[in-house]
């Protein structure tokens, strides 16, 4: 049950009693990997961003310090993913419902004595309903500090395995997701349906673009047929071995960071 989780890591093979035991649960980090179940092109599962981010967890908390105390709780594999919902198979949460299942998440840890938590997200189309969640429920209970967090935002050497047009354009299904998942679940990716397509350019010298500062809001047709936005034609198990080695060295020294982290307080 515990899939890329250490099982001493795992929240829910504890006991009501280990809880009630655990000394400093204040310090405690509890994480809560949220995914998505959506389309990721002709040649990946739809389990895609919910399978990368249990297995950057697993292998940074197989790393972790075992002094530091740090639990993941089991992955919340469906999010808010109307945008892909024109490709069949995509399975969508609302945003309220997404907002609600969090924030009773984040309430039943706080009853039980746990003062951090964090909203692992590994889905491009949620990052704002941690954010949300986070704020509201930190301002709910100002002794529980929240971290909204994307998966990929921890420093990685990613950015040096890929192409310039695929590091600015492959958002999705592309050449790091594929490499990854050839990494974690290779029986599971059909490389020989694989294709590249990128969206349509944008008018030249336009501020917009599809993720950013000035972004618009797009849907997964609005951009590609195929329902990949990058090229994993090059995809290799080598660079998601390296990938995977490199983001989850990053969550570990998040993780160190999370539980010696105070909420500040002005002078």
């Amino acid at each position: 049950m515990h899939s890329f989780i250490p099982p001493k890591r795992f929240f829910p093979y504890l006991t009501w009693t280990d809880i009630q035991a655990m000394p400093n649960k204040e310090n405690v980090v509890i994480i809560q990997p949220v995914g998505a179940i959506e389309q990721h092109g002709p040649h990946l599962p739809l389990i895609v961003d919910a399978a990368i981010g249990v297995a950057v967890l697993g292998k940074a908390l197989h790393k972790l310090d075992t002094t530091i105390p740090a639990y993941a709780l089991p992955t919340l594999y469906y999010g808010k993913s109307n945008e892909h919902w024109h490709f069949p198979g995509t399975m969508t949460l609302s945003a309220e419902t997404l907002i609600a299942t969090l924030t009773e998440i984040g309430e039943s840890l706080y009853r039980a004595g746990f003062r951090k938590l964090v909203l692992m997200n590994s889905h491009g189309g949620q990052p704002q309903i941690m954010e949300i969640v986070g704020r509201d429920l930190h301002i709910k209970y100002s002794d529980l500090l929240v971290f909204p967090l994307f998966t990929w935002r921890v420093p990685h050497i990613t950015g040096e395995l890929l192409t310039p047009k695929e590091k600015q354009l492959g958002i999705h299904a592309g050449d790091a997701e594929t490499s990854i998942m050839l990494a974690i679940l290779p029986e599971q990716v059909k490389m020989e349906s694989a294709v590249a397509e990128y969206p349509p350019e944008l008018p030249e010298g336009s501020l917009l673009s599809m993720e950013g500062k000035l972004s618009f809001a797009w849907a997964t047709r609005d951009l590609s047929k195929s329902g990949v936005v990058g090229d994993p034609t090059v995809a290799t198990k080598e660079k998601g071995d390296r990938i995977l080695e490199s983001v989850s060295d990053g969550w570990v020294q998040v993780i160190k960071d999370i539980y010696v982290f105070q909420q500040p307080q002005p002078k």
